[in-house]
């Protein structure tokens, strides 16, 4: 678990360094920085799409992880508890984009086979190399990220903690269910999130990308039962 702490204090460095540079931009760049961010976001999101390997899986997980956000609202309820987040949390009463800096970082952080593999290799053989290099990476990226979209990528720490520790600490029992054709469907579903993410932030487009995030975690599911029919088909 220590890289795993690692990861998230870099995380919570950078972000601070990014808040108080913040402080020093100028409001008239702060909205040419974020639409810099969101190409970045795209860069990163089309990079990792091509680690999937079966575009019927990420079809499917995307539809029936989409219906499972929108039945959930997973969207509104979080936006909701973001506005009240935001209200304590700016004093100037402008705007602190705390839910996009938080679901922006933590898709980033979160998402892609360095997450996986990196914390499995962790909980499994106490190979820490993969996180502590992902940890690098990551400070340096908050602090881009916070310098544009404030505070809530802080908060992107937990999910860190919460998705990796997770992994770690229970790497025994999910390393079966975590094949690497899994690993890849769940990043190239992860990363299409991510370029929904960068069409948010250049664009406004308004995708509501929390109600995908079902979809995420499908691959887990769908990719062993399509094996299983594609066998039996023939």
């Amino acid at each position: 678990m220590i890289a795993v702490i690692i990861n998230a204090i870099t995380v919570i460095v950078g972000a601070s360094i990014g808040l108080l540079a913040k402080k020093a931009i100028p409001d008239g760049w702060s909205d040419i920085i974020m639409r810099g961010m969101g190409l970045i976001s795209m860069y990163i999101g089309i990079r990792g799409i091509f680690d999937g390997e079966n575009t019927i899986v990420m079809i499917i997980s995307l539809v029936i992880g989409a219906m499972l956000g929108e039945g959930l609202q997973i969207e509104e309820r979080f936006n909701s508890f973001a506005d009240g987040v935001e209200k304590r949390l700016d004093s100037r009463g402008g705007k602190s984009n705390f839910a996009q800096g938080f679901i922006a970082s933590s898709l980033l952080f979160c998402v892609g086979a360095m997450t996986v593999v990196g914390s499995l290799n962790a909980g499994l053989k106490g190979d820490n190399t993969l996180l502590l290099t992902k940890s690098v990476m990551d400070g340096v990226s908050s602090i881009m990220f916070a310098a544009s979209m404030g505070i809530g990528v802080l908060f992107a720490s937990i999910p860190v903690i919460v998705i990796q520790g997770g992994i770690v600490l229970l790497a025994g029992l999910v390393e079966p269910w975590l094949s690497l054709a899994v690993i890849n469907e769940m990043t190239c579903v992860g990363s299409l999130l991510i370029i929904a993410i960068g069409f948010n932030l250049t664009l406004d487009a308004k995708l509501k990308v929390l109600n995908y995030m079902p979809a995420l975690f499908l691959p887990i599911i769908i990719c062993p039962a399509y094996s299983f029919i594609a066998g039996l088909i023939g």
